[in-house]
């Protein structure tokens, strides 16, 4: 194992291990949070409501 680190620098392996990381779940946080469920809650990308606050909702059968 210790030849494998003569060749590879580990202050850099795992800074590009760090930022790879860092990128997948800034990545995975964008399309959890860009997601229908979650959409609405930040308010970025929400549609205009189609109904209005008291009104019943139909029952489906």
């Amino acid at each position: 194992m210790h030849k494998i680190w003569m060749v590879v620098d580990p202050r850099r392996s795992l800074f590009l291990a760090m930022v790879g990381v860092i990128a997948v779940s800034g990545l995975l946080h964008i399309v959890v949070l860009s997601s229908p469920r979650y959409c609405d809650h930040w308010g970025w990308c929400a549609t205009p409501a189609t109904f209005t606050p008291g009104q019943p909702v139909g029952v489906m059968r």
